[in-house]
């Protein structure tokens, strides 16, 4: 090519016309590269970051790298002018072979460029190819005087109008350098056969030491120091990056680990931020930590720019605008008419959370804080204030205070979608578009219930042996009754009266009657007749006294105490005698999990939906990150609706690649709820031989949430991942890991203790709280592998194994579910 042919945008990124292209430059915007500026000369840089390709396009993509001379920190920021220019070299010759080293690259050179390396952003190159050809494999890399970078690869995609039979991409999200592994990074380097990555943001976290980063983490990342930092409380413990110099060092910092230097060098990058790449749970420019929101466009600003700076994304950025809303980064991208993959911003467009943080609790009169204003927010506040907003507002916009994505993003993304003619329709989503809801009463119900197995179990068992002459089913009939209200006597002679029926084959409708008949009212007589039948079919089944007696207690608890608990809340007899009365009070209602994702823009969420289905837009499917757990579902047009609304879209969630995950959130917040928590998690301690005591947390909260009902099996083997990791932990071998963890899980199931959480599971299941969830595991580090077909999209889940030792573990994927959703249903199934 000839070298002049580039032009030099806003003074970082620069362009080049390949040799065999379509796009040409010149005219008025022409400026010849570097003036006056010699190259680079001698063996004295590296490339601490290495190199990375985005955002891929039939024609085009941007090439990124950072240059620094040797002598300096590979974090430490550029401040003298070098004064020299880097060259770059792009070829479509075949170098899988140097992929990954620096031998020089090879073949016909469509790109050789000069380009200024520039203090002013801290020696990054941002530097776009044109007039490329679609669909097409091509290596690169960059030289500094006689030190060449690692040769690295992109695949452009393929032309507007072709006919593409199959795409492969990973999406990606919540890469916390500070807890757990990235084995995940290294397993996609080497195994994985894609054609580009998609990273849906938490690229970086911008705090160091918070209390979700204080878990077990491999040894190879040792701990962050920022150059600047503020501390969230006081003068000690967590601090969070706030100058342009802190959020540049994470992006460094996390760049020089090898194995996201390999997926660079391998695979280009369609990128989005979330909120970790400025502040937790942000919105606009303001922060929501625990002093309260705080607006700061600094602090915003240079987030922006850090991440223009080391992302290569094919934006750009106006320095010269004095808000915060000083870069664009939603986007699209075609690939053939198989695709149109849509990416938004939902982060610097935002409007503040419907429930603010900030609102008093009506309770204590202080405020809400991220319990009650994001996290488990009660629905009926919510819709209030929802409303509210709305009604304040007026204007051609009615949702632009309670909005994700803004007046101007939304009518992109509306015009963008019913535009697209492809048979696809992705959109690269920060935050889930799922209802994750929870009747409160319902769940309170089912703990109240349960928690009273017990007891009624050894009343039947007393009964028994003190009334009956053993006779477990009468006792049970005697003390079902006394439980809904009948006295000793009269329960006495209905127990006989049923038992009477039974004996001579009456079936549960002549059983009734003769409880009614002895003086029984009708609920009375269904609950005796209830556990007389459960007391009964246990021994039938070979069940002892005790089986007998715990079969009747759970028809009791569930068959009579749950639905009084649902019917009366807090006034429950039941409730009121288990002295939780007060403390239970404020939860007797339905409860949004997460309003920090679109159960908190629900009104905004129902007009996209809204428009996808007046317009017949169909085949839309979101690639969500953020919430650190796999799921899959289906996105109605309004959750609120009876039955839940119809199903317009689907929307497929993958954990993070590390970040701790949202059971583990939601356990840690749950543990001061009592007897509550017990919707999330339950310990489980395991004795093992030569190991000591394992603790492990029965995750309870996906099934709460609507994960299958399971058996022993399942349940046990959701434990599997847990187990391993925490054997791990203590030392044992990953040679006999799996050996060991296969006997102790057997062992598991056999404890009788583990057959009653079967049970539990099985109640907060039945709860059926979001029935269009088809996948829920909130509990797991992975990524996200798809297969395009005309005829369908394939979603692979890929659930990671947990640490050995401080090292990731050589067996890096544990688990793999698959998600499939067929072209023309708004329906996944999942395998």
């Amino acid at each position: 090519m000839d070298r002049r042919q580039f032009i030099k945008l806003g003074g970082f990124i620069t362009v080049s016309a390949a040799t065999s292209g379509l796009v040409g430059c010149g005219g008025s915007d022409y400026t010849p590269p570097a003036p006056g500026l010699p190259p680079a000369t001698g063996a004295n840089w590296k490339f601490p970051q290495s190199v990375a390709s985005g955002d891929p396009r039939a024609d085009s993509i941007m090439l990124w790298t950072r240059v620094v001379p040797t002598s300096l920190d590979d974090v430490a920021t550029v401040t003298v002018r070098s004064g020299v220019t880097v060259r770059v070299q792009v070829s479509a010759a075949d170098n899988t072979a140097s992929l990954g080293g620096n031998k020089a690259l090879e073949g016909t050179m469509v790109v050789d460029a000069q380009i200024e390396l520039n203090a002013d952003f801290d020696n990054t190159i941002r530097h776009k190819v044109t007039g490329l050809q679609p669909n097409t494999v091509y290596f690169y890399q960059f030289s500094a005087g006689d030190v060449r970078s690692n040769v690295a690869r992109f695949k452009t995609a393929p032309a507007a109008d072709a006919s593409v039979s199959q795409l492969q991409f990973a999406y990606l999200t919540c890469q916390d350098w500070s807890i757990n592994h990235w084995g995940a990074l290294d397993h996609i380097a080497k195994n994985e056969k894609l054609d580009f990555i998609v990273h849906l943001g938490d690229y970086i976290y911008e705090t160091v030491g918070e209390a979700f980063q204080v878990g077990s983490v491999e040894s190879r990342h040792g701990a962050l120091t920022l150059p600047d930092g503020t501390f969230k409380n006081g003068s000690s413990g967590a601090k969070y990056a706030t100058t342009l110099a802190d959020y540049r060092y994470l992006y460094k910092k996390y760049r020089t680990d090898t194995r996201l230097q390999a997926v660079h060098e391998r695979f280009a990058f369609i990128a989005i931020w979330d909120d970790h790449e400025f502040s937790d749970d942000s919105w606009g420019d303001t922060q929501t930590y625990s002093e309260g929101e705080k607006h700061d466009t600094n602090r915003r600003r240079s987030a922006n720019q850090a991440w223009f700076e080391f992302m290569p994304a094919d934006v750009t950025l106006d320095s010269a605008a004095t808000g915060f809303q000083n870069i664009r980064i939603y986007r699209d991208f075609q690939f053939g008419k198989l695709m149109q993959l849509v990416m938004t911003d939902e982060r610097l467009y935002r409007a503040d959370h419907v429930v603010p943080e900030q609102m008093a609790n009506p309770a204590t009169g202080q405020p809400l804080g991220s319990i009650g204003a994001r996290y488990l927010v009660a629905q009926d506040l919510y819709s209030a204030a929802e409303a509210q907003k709305v009604a304040a507002v007026g204007g051609s916009d009615p949702l632009a205070a309670i909005s994700m994505l803004g007046a101007a993003q939304r009518d992109w993304w509306k015009n963008t979608m019913k535009a697209s003619t492809s048979t696809w329709k992705l959109w690269g989503n920060e935050v889930s578009l799922l209802r994750m809801g929870l009747s409160g009463t319902d769940a309170i119900a089912t703990l109240v219930a349960l928690q009273a197995v017990a007891k009624l179990a050894t009343d039947i068992g007393t009964t028994a042996a003190t009334s009956t002459g053993g006779n477990v089913p009468v006792a049970s009939a005697i003390v079902g009754a006394m439980t809904a209200g009948a006295s000793v006597s009269v329960a006495a002679a209905a127990a006989t009266a049923i038992a009477t029926s039974a004996a001579g084959g009456g079936d549960t409708s002549a059983r009734l009657t003769a409880a009614v008949g002895a003086g029984l009212n009708s609920t009375q007589a269904s609950v005796a007749v209830l556990a007389f039948g459960q007391a009964e079919n246990s021994a039938k089944s070979g069940g002892n006294a005790v089986a007998q007696a715990t079969a009747a207690a759970q028809g009791i608890a569930i068959g009579y105490i749950k639905p009084d608990v649902q019917a009366k809340g807090a006034a429950s007899v039941f409730v009121l005698a288990s002295g939780q009365a007060a403390a239970l009070a404020p939860y007797f209602r339905k409860f949004l999990i997460n309003c920090d994702q679109w159960d908190g823009y629900n009104a905004e969420r129902k007009n996209l939906m809204a428009h996808l289905k007046t317009n017949s837009i169909g085949n839309v499917v979101a690639l969500t990150g953020d919430i650190h757990s796999f799921f899959a579902g289906t996105v109605n047009d309004d959750y609120d609706a009876a039955g839940g609304g119809t199903p317009v879209m689907v929307d497929l969630v993958s954990a993070g690649v590390s970040s701790d995950s949202f059971f583990t959130y939601l356990r840690e917040a749950s543990a001061s709820l009592g007897s509550l928590g017990t919707l999330v998690s339950l310990p489980l301690s395991v004795p093992v031989q030569n190991v000591g005591t394992i603790a492990l947390n029965v995750n309870l909260l996906d099934y709460t949430m609507g994960k299958v009902s399971p058996t022993a099996d399942s349940l046990a083997t959701s434990l599997m991942i847990q187990l391993r990791g925490a054997l791990g932990a203590k030392g044992v071998p990953e040679a006999v890991l799996d050996a060991t963890m296969d006997a102790v899980l057997s062992a598991i199931k056999a404890d009788s203790n583990f057959a009653t959480l079967v049970g539990l599971a099985q109640q907060l299941s039945s709860l059926n709280s979001n029935p269009w969830l088809r996948h829920v595991n909130t509990d797991a580090q992975g990524f996200t592998v798809v297969t395009l077909t005309p005829g369908s999209l394939v979603a692979q889940f890929k659930q990671v194994n947990k640490l050995v030792g401080g090292n990731a573990p050589a067996t890096v994927i544990a688990k793999v579910t698959t998600a499939t959703v067929t072209a023309g249903q708004a329906a996944v199934v999942v395998s």
